[in-house]
């Protein structure tokens, strides 16, 4: 896979207080759980000073997970979500996870080493975080991926 290079007027940096809103309104925009944003877990890439993408590693007793990774609409498709992807799997000192929505999502992340794991092979510090999107997959039939890091070649 080819590295993007992050645009001249760009930086990638840890997130820092003053971004709580900007984290907020990101993730919501796209329509992801809010509930569990902790701005200190967050990497950033600012554009002209204006947050364009986010994502953040949480840490759990035996794994963390990748989540709450958003490129703000008009900044798609240019790398960014690559760029921040790879950052963080970079970032990760644990097993990585992480959930996503949809077939489009599923395939984003396998060009990044992600493969589909049940429920039962989660880590029990997962198990339970997870639990909510397996119902969802069972019950309501979502689309929803559960998918663990099996390599860090890029």
């Amino acid at each position: 896979m080819t590295q993007p290079s992050l645009p001249a007027n760009c930086t990638l940096r840890r997130a820092y207080s003053g971004d709580r809103g900007a984290i907020f309104r990101l993730v919501l925009g796209a329509k992801l759980d809010p509930i569990q944003l902790r701005w200190q877990q967050f990497w950033v890439i600012e554009c002209q000073g204006q947050m364009v993408a986010c994502g953040q590693l949480r840490q759990f007793a035996d794994a963390q997970e990748l989540g709450s990774l958003v490129v703000a609409r008009r900044r798609r498709d240019r790398g960014l979500g690559t760029l921040l992807t790879q950052h963080l799997i970079h970032q990760a000192s644990y097993p990585l996870y992480l959930e996503c929505l949809g077939t489009r999502l599923a395939q984003f992340y396998r060009r990044f080493g992600f493969v589909p794991v049940s429920w039962q092979e989660l880590p029990r510090s997962l198990k339970i975080k997870f639990s909510l999107s397996r119902m969802a997959k069972i019950i309501l039939r979502l689309p929803v991926e559960i998918m663990h890091l099996t390599s860090t070649s890029q």
